[in-house]
C-alpha cells in the first residue's frame, strides 16, 4: 500500500483559487512584490474573484499601484515566461527548464506542483461529483506529469523555492 507522501489526490484547485496573492517583479526594484486583493474594496458584479479591485505592493522600494480595470490575460503555455494578470508584470516564481517555463502564483501554488509531482500515485478528481472538468493539476503541461521528469521538475521547483529566501 502507498503511504500518504507517495499518493496525490487531485483538490479539485482552479487558478482562480491562487490569485489572491500573486508574486511579481518590482518594476521599481526588481525584488519581489505582490499583487494583491485591494483593501476595502466590495468584490466586483457577480462576485468573480478574478475581477475584484488588486493593488500591487512592494515592500523593497515603496511601490504601490491600482490595477485599473483592464482587460485580464491569464498566463497560457510554457513557450515563454509568465506575467501576471493584472498588470502584465513577470512572475517572481518561475524558472525555464529544458522543456519550458515552470511557474506558479504563490508558494501555496508552488506547493501544490511539488506535491503532484513527487507523488508515484496521482489521483484524479472525478468530473462528475462538480462538474468541473479541468483542474488544475489536469491543465498542467504534459511534460510536468511524466514520470521520467519527475527529478528536473523536482529541481526546477527547489530553484523557484530557494528564489523566495532571497526575495
Amino acid at each position: 500500500m502507498a503511504s500518504p507522501t507517495d499518493r496525490f489526490r487531485d483538490p479539485r484547485s482552479t487558478e482562480y483559487d491562487f490569485i489572491n496573492s500573486i508574486m511579481v517583479r518590482c518594476p521599481g526594484c526588481a525584488k519581489a512584490a505582490r499583487v494583491v486583493p485591494a483593501p476595502g474594496e466590495g468584490s466586483a458584479p457577480g462576485g468573480r474573484v478574478l475581477f475584484r479591485p488588486r493593488r500591487l505592493v512592494c515592500r523593497g522600494c515603496g511601490l504601490s499601484r491600482a490595477w485599473s480595470g483592464r482587460p485580464v490575460t491569464l498566463p497560457r503555455g510554457t513557450a515563454r515566461p509568465a506575467t501576471d494578470p493584472y498588470f502584465g508584470l513577470p512572475l517572481w516564481l518561475q524558472v525555464e527548464t529544458r522543456h519550458g517555463w515552470l511557474w506558479a502564483y504563490n508558494l501555496e501554488h508552488l506547493g501544490l506542483i511539488r506535491r503532484f509531482v513527487q507523488a508515484s500515485l496521482r489521483e484524479r478528481a472525478p468530473w462528475y461529483d462538480t462538474g468541473q472538468k479541468m483542474t488544475l493539476v489536469a491543465r498542467l503541461p504534459l511534460w510536468v506529469k511524466r514520470a521520467k521528469n519527475r527529478d528536473e521538475i523536482l529541481r526546477a521547483v527547489s530553484r523557484i523555492h530557494a528564489s523566495t529566501a532571497a526575495a
